[in-house]
C-alpha cells in the first residue's frame, strides 16, 4: 500500500483566515450575493479544503483560501469583495491510500461538482493524474505535479436572464411525440443557419425549429449537453466524443456548444424552444463520470472524496465497480451522492426550465449496496416524492451491462421506459422474420404485458425503432451489416444484431426497384411507430432519410457521418411529407393515442370491442392463427365507442402485411358502418387520400405495406 500523503503544493501563498469568513453550508456550490461569494463543497473524508481563485481566463496565479468551517460533511466559507464572473477551483487534502479508496492529492486542482459554467479546456497531460504515470498498477505512486494549468475551472454565474414563462407548454403524456436529436449535428450543415452559429445553442433557431414544428412532434429529447470531455484514446485516433456520454460536470452546459461561452446562450435557446410550443427532455448521464477507471485522471469527484462518490470493489478499493463499461460507477446509495444528482435535476428544471430527463443506463441508478436492482431504491423514492422532480417527464433507459441489468417494465409508477422489445420486434417483423406476429400485436397495444400494472399507462412505453445508438432508419433498410471502419477499431465496435436488411444490394444503389422497396419499408416502419399505442420517439433525420453510411456506432464521428444533410432529393422530400402526414393522423385520432390500455372489453349496447385482431378473411384471429409462425399479415380494428373511460366515435382499421406477396384482405362489417375510407397506404406514399370502399370489399394489400382505414358511420 502506498504511504499516506497529505502535504500540499509548495508554491502559491495560502491566504490568512482573516480574509475569509465562516459562510454557510447551503446551498452547495458557489453562490454570489451583492457582497461576496459563499463556497460550499461536500466531502466526508477530507481533512482540509482550499478554494483557489483565478482571473476570468483562469490563467493568472491562484489565490488560495482555506475553507474555515466543516458542517455536516460540508466544507464552507464566504469570501467578501468578489462576485459573479469569479473563476475558481478546489484543492482537497486527505490521505492518499488507494487500497482504502482514498485518492486525495492537493496538487490536483479540482472542478467543483456544482460548477454552473466552465472556463478553459482540458489538456491531456501527465499532470492530470493523481499518481505517477508509468508506475506499476500495484504502486500508483503519489504525484506532486500541479494540474492547474491544464484543467477547466468553474465560473460563478449571475442571474440576469429574462424568461418568457408565458410561452411554456406542458404537453400531456398521452399526446407526447418525442424527437431525439443532437444539438450540434442538427445544424452543422443547415444552409439557413449562419456559419458562426452552426453546432451551437444559438444554431437551434428558427430554421431548425420551423422544421421540427412542421413535423408535429411535441418535444425534443436532446443528447447530453452537460459538460463532457473527449477521452484521450479517441484524440490519439483523431476522433472525438460526439455523443457526449462522458460527463465532467452535472450542472454546467458543454462549453463546445456555446458560441459565446455564456450560459445565457443556452437559456435563450430554451426560450426559443418553449416559444415554439415544444418541450425539452434532457438526456443525462448520472451513472458515471469522465474520470474513468482507477488509471483515469483526477479532475473532480475522485480527488474530492473518491471513496464516497464511486462504487469501489469490496476486495480492493483501489478498483472500481464498472457496471457502465466506462471505468467507474457513481454510488447513489450514499446520501451525499444522491443529493448531488437530485440537486442537479432540480437546478436544470428550475433555473434552466428543462421539462424532463432521459436517464442513460437507468438501472445503475437504482442498484442497492449489494449490486441488485431495487425498484424502491432511494433514487426512485427521491424522484417520486420531490415536488419539483415528480412533475417532470422521467424516462429511463432500463438496462445496464452488468448481471441483472435488463429491467424493461420493472420500473415503478411515474417512469416511462425505452422499449427495446418494440424496436426489435418491429425490425424483425418488417424484415419478414418468422414468428413475429403475436409479439407485434402486443407492442401495437403499448406492450401491456410489460407496463399494464400498478396504474401505469400506455405512455410508459417509449416506442422507438431507431435511436442515436445504432442504424438510422435509412441504413436499417440499406445495410445487412455494420460498417464502422471510420471508428478506427477494425469494425469491431457496435452491435452485430441489427435486424436489418439491404433488399438486394449493400449500401447505396441506383436500382429503382430496390430504392422503391427501401422507401416503402421506411414508410412501413414509421407508420407502425407513429400509429401504435404508447409514446413514439422519432430519431432526428429519419424523416428525411439521413444516412450514417452504415455506421451503427457513430459516437466518435463529429463530421458529416453524423451531421444531418439538409440537401434533399425527391425520395427524401417524399419521406418528409409522409412523416408529417403520419403525425397529423396520430394527433387527429384520439383512438391512436388512448390514455388507457386496451382490454378487449365490449360495449354491450353496440356489441363492439375496443380492439379486435382480424385475419385477412375479416374473421377474428383464432389460436391457430397466432401459432402460425409464417403469418405476416394482421388487421387491428380499434373501435373508439368501446374505449374506456373516454369513448369516441372513431373506428379505425390498421392492416400490416410483411409478406413478400400481396394479400387480399376483406374489409370487415362493423356495427354502424357503411364503408371504409383509406387514409394511408405505404405502397402509394405520395397520395394523401383514397376513395371509399364498401363493406366486404376484397382489398389487395400490396406486398410489404401498411394501410389505415376509417369507418364511414351511418348518420
Amino acid at each position: 500500500m502506498s504511504k499516506p500523503r497529505t502535504a500540499g503544493p509548495a508554491s502559491a501563498e495560502v491566504m490568512q483566515k482573516s480574509a475569509i469568513q465562516r459562510g454557510k453550508p447551503y446551498p452547495i456550490g458557489a453562490t454570489a450575493d451583492k457582497n461576496g461569494i459563499n463556497f460550499a463543497i461536500f466531502s466526508a473524508h477530507a481533512t482540509k479544503v482550499e478554494v483557489c481563485l483565478f482571473d476570468k481566463k483562469g490563467e493568472q496565479e491562484e489565490r488560495r483560501f482555506v475553507l474555515p468551517e466543516y458542517t455536516d460533511e460540508i466544507w464552507h466559507g464566504y469570501i467578501p469583495g468578489i462576485g459573479s464572473g469569479q473563476v475558481y477551483g478546489y484543492r482537497v487534502y486527505g490521505p492518499y491510500e488507494p487500497d482504502a479508496g482514498h485518492r486525495f492529492n492537493p496538487h490536483k486542482l479540482l472542478l467543483d461538482p456544482y460548477a454552473k459554467q466552465l472556463v478553459g479546456q482540458l489538456q491531456w497531460t501527465d499532470e492530470l493524474f493523481g499518481y505517477t504515470l508509468g508506475s506499476a498498477d500495484a504502486d500508483l505512486s503519489f504525484d506532486e505535479r500541479d494540474s492547474a494549468p491544464f484543467v477547466p475551472k468553474a465560473q460563478v454565474i449571475s442571474d440576469t436572464f429574462t424568461w418568457h414563462e408565458h410561452k411554456r407548454k406542458k404537453t400531456p403524456w398521452d399526446e407526447t411525440i418525442l424527437y431525439e436529436m443532437h444539438v450540434r449535428g442538427i445544424s452543422m450543415q443547415h444552409p439557413g443557419v449562419p456559419k458562426d452559429q452552426r453546432g451551437t445553442f444559438s444554431g437551434l433557431d428558427k430554421p431548425i425549429l420551423d422544421h421540427i414544428c412542421s413535423l408535429g412532434v411535441t418535444g425534443i429529447e436532446l443528447l447530453p449537453i452537460h459538460s463532457f470531455i473527449t477521452e484521450q484514446y479517441l484524440l490519439d485516433k483523431g476522433l472525438s466524443n460526439y455523443w457526449g456520454y462522458n460527463t465532467l460536470a452535472f450542472f454546467a452546459p458543454h462549453r463546445g456548444y456555446s458560441a459565446s461561452g455564456d450560459i445565457n446562450e443556452l437559456k435563450s435557446m430554451i426560450n426559443r424552444i418553449h416559444a415554439a410550443g415544444l418541450e425539452i427532455i434532457l438526456d443525462v448521464v448520472y451513472n458515471h463520470t469522465a474520470e474513468g477507471s482507477e488509471l483515469g485522471p483526477t479532475l473532480s469527484l475522485r480527488g474530492i472524496d473518491n471513496a464516497t462518490f464511486y462504487r469501489l470493489s469490496p476486495e480492493n478499493k483501489r478498483y472500481y465497480i464498472n457496471n457502465t463499461g466506462t471505468g467507474n460507477t457513481l454510488d447513489l446509495n450514499h446520501p451525499g451522492v444522491l443529493r448531488m444528482v437530485t440537486d442537479s435535476m432540480r437546478y436544470w428544471a428550475t433555473e434552466l426550465h428543462i421539462d424532463g430527463f432521459r436517464f442513460d443506463l437507468g438501472t445503475i441508478l437504482a442498484r442497492d449496496e449489494q449490486g441488485g436492482f431495487d425498484e424502491r431504491h432511494s433514487f426512485h423514492s427521491a424522484c417520486r416524492q420531490d415536488p419539483i422532480i415528480n412533475q417532470l417527464k422521467l424516462i429511463t433507459e432500463p438496462w445496464d451491462i452488468a448481471e441483472g441489468g435488463y429491467q424493461v417494465g420493472a420500473f415503478p409508477p411515474g417512469w416511462s421506459e425505452w422499449n427495446d422489445r418494440f424496436r426489435n420486434n418491429l425490425r424483425a417483423f418488417w424484415r419478414g422474420d418468422d414468428a413475429q406476429l403475436s409479439q407485434l400485436v402486443n407492442h401495437l397495444s403499448a406492450s401491456g404485458d410489460l407496463f399494464n400494472h400498478r396504474g401505469r399507462k400506455p405512455y410508459a412505453s417509449i416506442n422507438f425503432v431507431t435511436a442515436h445508438d445504432g442504424f438510422t432508419l435509412r441504413d436499417l433498410v440499406s445495410y445487412e451489416h455494420k460498417h464502422n471502419e471510420a471508428n478506427a477499431n477494425g469494425n469491431q465496435d457496435g452491435t452485430d444484431n441489427n435486424l436489418s436488411g439491404n433488399y438486394g444490394c449493400e449500401g447505396p444503389t441506383d436500382d429503382p426497384e430496390i430504392r422503391a422497396l427501401r422507401l416503402r419499408q421506411c414508410c412501413n416502419i414509421l407508420s407502425t411507430l407513429l400509429l401504435a399505442q404508447g409514446t413514439p420517439m422519432l430519431l432526428a433525420g429519419d424523416e428525411i432519410g439521413h444516412t450514417q453510411q452504415g455506421n451503427n456506432n457513430a459516437y466518435c464521428q463529429d463530421n458529416d457521418i453524423s451531421w444531418i444533410n439538409w440537401d434533399l432529393d425527391e425520395e427524401q422530400r417524399t419521406l418528409l411529407a409522409f412523416t408529417q402526414r403520419l403525425v397529423t393522423l396520430r394527433r387527429r385520432f384520439a383512438a391512436l393515442h388512448h390514455s388507457h390500455f386496451f382490454t378487449g372489453e365490449c360495449n354491450t349496447h353496440l356489441g363492439v370491442k375496443d380492439v379486435t385482431w382480424l385475419a385477412p378473411s375479416a374473421r377474428e384471429m383464432a389460436e391457430e392463427d397466432w401459432q402460425d409462425n409464417a403469418a405476416r399479415c394482421v388487421g387491428m380494428l380499434i373501435d373508439g365507442r368501446a374505449l374506456q373511460p373516454d369513448p369516441c366515435e372513431e373506428v379505425l382499421l390498421l392492416i400490416l402485411n410483411a409478406h413478400t406477396d400481396a394479400i387480399t384482405f376483406t374489409l370487415p362489417d362493423v356495427t354502424g358502418g357503411t364503408g371504409w375510407f383509406c387514409l394511408l397506404d405505404t405502397h402509394r406514399p405520395h397520395h394523401d387520400t383514397e376513395p371509399a370502399y364498401q363493406i366486404g370489399h376484397p382489398f389487395v394489400v400490396t406486398q410489404r405495406s401498411l394501410l389505415l382505414f376509417e369507418l364511414q358511420m351511418r348518420r
